[in-house]
């Protein structure tokens, strides 16, 4: 493994636990008098519902959240503790999503697209102008990307600033949408997107996050279910942080020896994790020494 310098962007430390409040609270910023009015409604497994419902509470305005059936238990308690109304629909983010779009079409809600909505791309690349400022001497950066949002994004900024810097999208071997798309040139929809990462568990990158990041990205790496685990397992005993699947995807690609760079920043984009759950992960990996590199983390 190559990679010498590691810095961890800690977005799991953000108040919803994820970095998808900052294209929610964008988003919810952009709307006209007309659409606050209506209120607002967004399919989420989770964390974008999350963020939405933080931040709508905060603006005042009324937010519905259609969440599959199976998603974690954590996030939707902590929506509804926001405030924000809960309906769980489906067994997949697809068929929350069609039934938010049926239900927007016959209240007039505003619909908030957790990641094919210029107005949240926009929001998730306030992440890389952070990264820039806090790590100036940083080579690569590896994105974990679901729908494709928080990659298109960052892809979007550090390209426009620092085009020197290497963007490698990261995904669960499980749901390799963005590889997919990549190697077909559009969109592909995956038959079955069933992985640890349960925020990229997205059987469908978005058509307009894919053509933004798309040009922009230099590689694509998967990970495995177990490196998955792995990852989660070394956050949770070299940092104390309880994250999920999804925000240790950019740490497992490292680990694995898929990225190579001297000065690596690696976004940890949520913590919204079962404790079951994690605790149940963290007992099923086995122990093994520490890699040798050295990590920082950022807030």
């Amino acid at each position: 493994m190559r990679a010498r310098r590691i810095w961890l962007k800690r977005d799991d430390l953000q108040r919803t636990g994820s970095f998808k409040e900052r294209g929610a609270r964008h988003a919810l910023l952009c709307l006209t008098d007309t659409e606050r009015a209506c209120g607002v409604i967004a399919a989420s497994a989770g964390n974008h519902a999350l963020g939405l419902a933080y931040h709508s509470a905060q603006l005042g305005v009324r937010v519905t959240v259609v969440m599959p059936v199976n998603a974690p238990a954590v996030k939707i308690a902590r929506c509804r503790s926001l405030g924000a109304e809960v309906v769980l629909h489906g067994d997949s983010f697809e068929e929350a999503l069609a039934a938010a779009h049926e239900r927007a079409v016959s209240t007039g809600e505003t619909s908030i697209h957790p990641f094919d909505d210029p107005r949240v791309i926009a929001g998730q690349g306030t992440m890389a102008l952070e990264i820039l400022e806090q790590a100036p001497g940083l080579d690569t950066i590896v994105v974990p990307v679901g729908g494709g949002g928080l990659l298109a994004g960052v892809a979007t900024v550090v390209k426009t600033l620092r085009p020197d810097v290497r963007v490698i999208a990261v995904e669960p071997a499980a749901a390799a949408g963005f590889l997919a798309a990549r190697r077909s040139g559009t969109p592909v929809r995956l038959d079955a997107v069933r992985t640890l990462a349960d925020g990229l568990a997205v059987s469908c990158v978005g058509a307009t996050t894919f053509a933004v990041a798309a040009p922009l990205v230099d590689d694509v790496v998967t990970v495995n279910e177990v490196e998955l685990g792995e990852a989660m397992a070394l956050l949770a005993r070299r940092c104390g942080a309880v994250v999920e699947g999804a925000g240790a995807a950019a740490l497992a690609a490292v680990l694995a020896g898929k990225i190579h760079g001297r000065a690596v920043v690696l976004p940890v984009c949520g913590r919204n994790i079962d404790p079951r759950m994690h605790a149940g992960i963290l007992a099923h990996v086995d122990r093994r020494e520490s890699p040798p590199m050295s990590i920082a983390c950022a807030a």
